[in-house]
């Protein structure tokens, strides 16, 4: 199994967001192998609380505008804010808070996807920080 086309588009719109805020260390990762619940899983690293409340309203802002349900899970202000859309959830952190959960090394045995060159608008690295 691999990530559905519908989680691919909702994972280049979150991505197209958090580099249109100068979110940064952008990892994409295909989890659907080892979740039922996500696809994928976006993470993305801001370097103050103003930074990630930027990229939080503009994914918000392009998923509504894009008919994508939402939830979202902590705070803009916090150091850490999941936003939960069904098939993608996309992690949007502090770089500290990055570094203190490690998510990139808890699923590093998934496959990254690399969406360089793909309609986000940006240039996406698929390594991991």
């Amino acid at each position: 199994m691999t990530a559905s086309d519908e989680a691919l588009a909702i994972a280049r719109m979150a991505v197209g967001a958090a580099f249109d805020k100068l979110g940064h260390d952008v990892v994409v990762l295909d989890v659907s192998e080892k979740l039922s619940l996500a696809d994928v899983f976006v993470m993305v690293s801001g370097t103050n609380e103003r930074q990630v409340g930027a990229i939080v309203d503009e994914i918000e802002k392009r998923a509504s505008l894009a008919g994508y349900d939402l939830r979202r899970e902590g705070e803009r202000e916090d150091s850490w804010v999941l936003l939960d859309l069904f098939d993608v959830v996309v992690h949007v952190q502090l770089t500290e808070a990055r570094t203190r959960y490690a998510l990139d090394r808890l699923w590093h045995d998934c496959p990254a996807i690399d969406m360089a060159g793909e309609d986000t608008g940006v240039l996406v690295e698929a390594g991991r920080s």
